[in-house]
């Protein structure tokens, strides 16, 4: 018995020694894991941030174009050594591109806080469109160009959109109000469809949107000018160039731009009406006239001198811009298929006419002549805000302010689910009012300063007033989701207004030939180009 009762006791020693053993083997319970969840509240992509109620979603695309006779992403040969067509004009250029963009959401009791930031990573060919040793110098004449920063192993980042928008206010780099959805792409893939406005890489602003319901809403808004919305103001004193144009004159910002629309989106398509207010304004009367000489270091033209802030100054005006926008969707040539328009005028607003995604141009084109004693012939244009002839040189003194006229749109079709083209084209419209004898008008004090020092023909005639169109067809591949291959062929037309010939000392610049003997006729020109294009969204 008490053998038993010893096998008994030892048995329970050991179950409870073997017990204690598993107890402290097993694992300290861990922490639950949180997993990424899905959020569904803003469409596909979306997902929160763990331990928040903010939802995000990081996006982009990569880009690789190709544009030949032209400049990045489409831009025509109408100025600078492409326009002159010189031995220093790069053939083609190119440029690779991944955007990055971070887009996020939380909701409140007022409504969405959402941001929204977008950075190129970019590296584009060294100069853009040419090789001209000018390019390459510190001379403040000549400015910084981004085409400089991509040498071998370098690129550079672009900030695109970067707001905040909470309870209908929109804070930050985003598109104007004064904006349509599709900016100066109807249908196009190059960046450079005048004709309207164009802020789809953003401007500075504040503004508010009211929605209405059924579609119905209105936007106001105050834009940062300086970068977006300017084109140039001339001092006519300073004189004028061969092509026609002189220094910026533009004094520094002293009101933000006034900006909206009302808008319908409707199952039909979209109707939007825009207006714009804008300020301009010259610096001085006085100011230097003499720029440094290429290539050289030295100060700019328009550069003030000891003499500026005693010359006086103009006036500051008032100019705008209107625009009427139309989508048509569901068109019955295919589903998908639609038809987008805009229509601008514009006084003292230029850049909202003659815009591209960057800043506006003045156009100088060079071709073959007919005319006996000509070296070739020239077409240009001079885009400006406004133009004033100071008092001390004989003019009013006061800002005319230039007009214009723009309208742009594009044809989509979608052939099947893989290919899909767009016909796109546009024609803009810059004057300044007045006439060539008038002294007291735009036309008149800007032909009686052109005409200074320059030899012109007997049959010449002045008439800065210009218009230009375009035209072009984009065929699209999609053989993958989010994969798309790309081609568009465009034709670009300068319409100039002068007549005759002309010739001076200086000319239009090296490597053309100036002086007396090199005469230059002046009539339209025209040129295309071709743009090729891999992107893949993500």
């Amino acid at each position: 018995m008490k053998m038993v009762k010893s096998l008994i006791l030892g048995s329970a020693a050991g179950l409870i020694a073997m017990s204690g053993a598993q107890a402290a083997d097993l694992p300290v319970k861990a922490k639950a894991v949180e997993y990424v969840r899905i959020c569904s509240l803003y469409g596909a992509g979306f997902f929160y941030i763990p331990g928040t109620d903010t939802c995000i979603k990081l996006g982009g695309y990569v880009r690789v174009d190709t544009t030949f006779n032209g400049g990045i992403y489409g831009q025509p040969a109408w100025s600078g050594d492409l326009g002159q067509q010189n031995r220093y004009r790069d053939y083609y250029a190119s440029r690779s591109r991944m955007a990055l963009t971070v887009d996020t959401r939380t909701a409140t009791e007022y409504g969405v806080v959402r941001t929204f930031g977008q950075a190129d990573f970019q590296f584009t060919t060294q100069g853009n469109t040419t090789v001209n040793p000018n390019l390459f110098t510190g001379s403040p004449s000549i400015g910084t160009s981004t085409g400089l920063l991509n040498s071998p192993g370098e690129g550079y980042v672009a900030v695109e959109m970067v707001f905040i928008q909470f309870a209908g206010f929109t804070f930050g780099k985003s598109a104007s109000a004064y904006a349509t959805p599709w900016h100066g792409y109807p249908g196009n893939n190059n960046s450079y469809l005048l004709g309207g406005h164009d802020t789809v890489t953003g401007v500075n602003n504040i503004q508010y949107t009211a929605q209405f319901g059924n579609g119905v809403s209105a936007t106001i808004g105050l834009d940062d000018p300086v970068t977006f919305n300017r084109t140039a103001v001339y001092n006519l004193g300073l004189g004028l160039g061969f092509a026609g144009t002189g220094a910026n004159t533009y004094a520094g910002v002293h009101a933000p731009d006034v900006v909206g629309n009302i808008r319908v989106d409707q199952a039909w398509g979209l109707f939007q009406i825009s207006a714009a207010a804008h300020e301009v304004s010259g610096s001085y009367n006085i100011l230097n006239t003499v720029a440094a000489p290429a290539g050289g270091v030295g100060v700019a033209a328009g550069a003030p001198t000891a003499l500026s802030e005693i010359s006086g100054h103009p006036d500051t005006k008032w100019g705008g811009s209107v625009m009427a926008a139309l989508q048509i969707k569901n068109l019955p040539t295919g589903a998908g298929d639609d038809i987008k328009i805009d229509a601008t005028y514009a006084k003292g607003d230029t850049k909202n006419v003659i815009s591209t995604s960057a800043a506006s141009p003045s156009f100088a084109m060079f071709g073959g002549t007919g005319r006996p004693g000509a070296y070739q012939s020239i077409g240009f244009g001079a885009t400006t805000d406004a133009v004033y002839l100071p008092a001390l040189n004989g003019g009013t003194g006061d800002l005319k302010l230039t007009e214009a006229w723009g309208v742009r749109g594009a044809f989509n079709h979608n052939w099947d689910p893989y290919w899909s083209s767009s016909l796109f084209g546009s024609a803009s419209w810059v004057k300044y009012n007045g006439n060539a004898l008038d002294l007291t008008s735009a036309k008149g004090q800007y032909c009686a300063v052109y005409v200074t020092g320059k030899a012109v023909s007997a049959d010449f005639t002045c008439n800065p007033d210009f218009s230009v169109y375009q035209v072009g067809v984009v065929t699209r591949w999609t053989p993958v989701k989010n994969l798309t291959f790309s081609a568009e062929v465009g034709a670009f037309f300068l319409d100039q207004k002068y007549t005759g010939a002309v010739a001076t000392a200086g000319g239009p610049g090296a490597p053309k030939p100036g002086g007396a003997g090199a005469v230059y006729e002046f009539k339209d020109q025209s040129t295309v180009y071709l743009n090729v294009r891999a992107q893949r969204n993500f």
